[in-house]
């Protein structure tokens, strides 16, 4: 008989049959924030180190360059951090809850609360695809008189259900593939728009 106080959701993948597991986001992950070096200072800029502020955040799954790049001399000088392939970005202020998954390591403004998976714990694209829960989480949970930002320790509080991470890398690389196809005739959508758009321009005089 099944525990009552465990998890199982309504539809899985053959052959997984474990509960899922309550954790933190904590347990399973490094919350790591982010800085920005002094603008005034020339040498902290125009370097090779990928720097993304959360404006950069949204329109892409996988992101591998920012519009703006710091030197190594600017990432000692701040309280930016190197993040590894596989982080996943999270706003936490300006708009919380964009998520990207970082494809080159990087760093990032202030602006961000990113998710850092325990390799053996958490899958990327899996945690990628709790988005929306994220995002909840961290509007309900922000604080500030200026603007709603929700800080790095309260993230690390996210209750939050995980399997295996056999079935995390499984159900990852099922969301990924959806997500995939929804790209790929987003852009057939968007070509058959600008076709219609020029023949409607060029069909009526």
């Amino acid at each position: 008989m099944k525990d009552k106080q465990a998890k199982y959701p309504q539809l899985r993948f053959k052959g997984f049959t474990d509960p899922w597991v309550q954790r933190k986001l904590g347990e399973v992950a490094d919350i790591i924030g982010g800085g920005t070096p002094s603008t005034n200072v020339s040498e902290y800029w125009n370097g090779d180190i990928d720097w993304y502020s959360p404006v950069e955040i949204g329109n892409q799954i996988y992101i591998d360059e920012s519009q703006k790049k710091i030197t190594g001399l600017g990432l000692q000088k701040s309280s930016a951090h190197i993040l590894p392939v596989g982080t996943v970005l999270f706003t936490s202020r300006a708009g919380i809850g964009n998520t990207a998954i970082l494809a080159k390591e990087g760093c990032t403004n202030q602006g961000f609360q990113s998710i850092v998976p325990y390799k053996d714990l958490l899958n990327s694209y899996f945690i990628f695809s709790r988005t929306s829960e994220l995002k909840h989480y961290g509007e309900i949970n922000g604080a500030g008189s200026t603007f709603i930002e929700v800080s790095g320790k309260q993230m690390a509080k996210m209750p939050i259900s995980v399997p295996s991470i056999e079935e995390q890398q499984k159900i990852g690389t099922f969301f990924k593939q959806l997500d995939d196809t929804i790209t790929l005739h987003q852009r057939k959508l968007d070509l058959l728009k600008k076709q219609k758009k020029g023949f409607l321009q060029n069909m009526f005089v």
